[in-house]
C-alpha cells in the first residue's frame, strides 16, 4: 500500500483541491450522482439555518444517515475533504447561498 503525504503548512495537512465547482447553490443540488470527493464549501450567505453535504444521488435521499458534512451559518471557505461512496448532495439551510468544490 502506498503512503500518500501532503505538504504540511503552519502544523495543517494541505490536501487536494476539487477539480470542479458548483456556484451559487440555494436549493437542494444533486452535485455528483455518483461516488466522488468533497473537497471545500464556501458559504456566501450565512442563512438562518446550517445545511449538509450528503452521500446519496437524489435530494430526497439526504438525511441525517448519509450526512458527511454539517454547514455552518457562518460566512467562510470549510474544508471537507471527504470521500462519497453513492454521489453527492448539497443542502443548503434556508437562506444559505454556497459554493462546493469537488471531484
Amino acid at each position: 500500500m502506498a503512503i500518500t503525504s501532503f505538504p504540511i503548512v503552519n502544523n495543517v495537512a494541505i490536501v487536494g483541491n476539487g477539480t470542479k465547482t458548483v456556484l451559487n447553490i440555494t436549493s437542494a443540488t444533486v452535485i455528483k450522482p455518483v461516488a466522488g470527493r468533497v473537497a471545500k464549501v464556501s458559504v456566501f450567505v450565512a442563512g438562518s439555518a446550517v445545511g449538509s453535504v450528503n452521500d446519496c444521488i437524489t435530494t430526497g435521499a439526504a438525511a441525517v444517515a448519509n450526512q458527511i458534512f454539517v454547514i455552518p451559518q457562518t460566512v467562510g471557505v470549510f474544508s471537507v475533504d471527504m470521500p462519497t461512496s453513492t454521489g453527492i448532495t448539497v443542502v443548503p439551510g434556508t437562506g444559505q447561498t454556497l459554493a462546493v468544490s469537488y471531484s
